[in-house]
C-alpha cells in the first residue's frame, strides 16, 4: 500500500468515525433529555407483568407484610394474592397496596389467609 492509498484509507475511517461518533453523540442526547411529552404521556399499555411487578414493590415497601409470603399472579388486570400472613391486618393492607397500582381492575385476596 503507497502513501497516498494510506492517507487517504485513514482519512475515509477518521470521516465515517466522525459521523458515527456525532449520531451516537445525538442519540445520546435525545435519550438523556426527553421531551415534556414524552416524560408525561406513554402511548403503551400497562401489561400484566408490569402490574405483578408494581404490586410486588408495593408489597415490598409495605409495613407490617411480608411480601416474601405472598404469590402475585395477573390476569387482564385482574390481581390474585396468594399465601399465608401473620394477622389480619397485614392482608387488609395487602389487598390495599395491590389496589393502588395503576392498572389494577380488582383485586382477588380469596387465597390470602391469615395465621391467626
Amino acid at each position: 500500500m503507497n502513501t497516498q492509498t494510506f492517507r487517504l484509507s485513514t482519512l475515509a475511517l477518521a470521516t465515517l468515525l466522525s459521523f458515527g461518533g456525532a449520531s451516537l453523540a445525538a442519540a445520546a442526547e435525545a435519550a438523556a433529555a426527553p421531551n415534556s411529552e414524552t416524560a408525561t404521556k406513554s402511548d403503551q399499555p400497562i401489561t400484566d407483568t408490569w402490574i405483578t411487578t408494581k404490586v410486588k414493590s408495593e408489597l415490598a415497601t409495605t409495613d407490617g407484610v411480608k411480601s416474601m409470603d405472598i404469590d402475585v399472579k395477573t390476569v387482564d388486570g385482574s390481581v390474585t394474592l396468594t399465601g399465608v400472613l401473620a394477622n389480619d391486618i397485614a392482608v387488609q393492607k395487602a389487598v390495599a397496596a395491590a389496589k393502588s397500582v395503576k392498572g389494577v381492575k380488582n383485586v382477588d385476596s380469596s387465597g390470602l389467609k391469615s395465621r391467626n
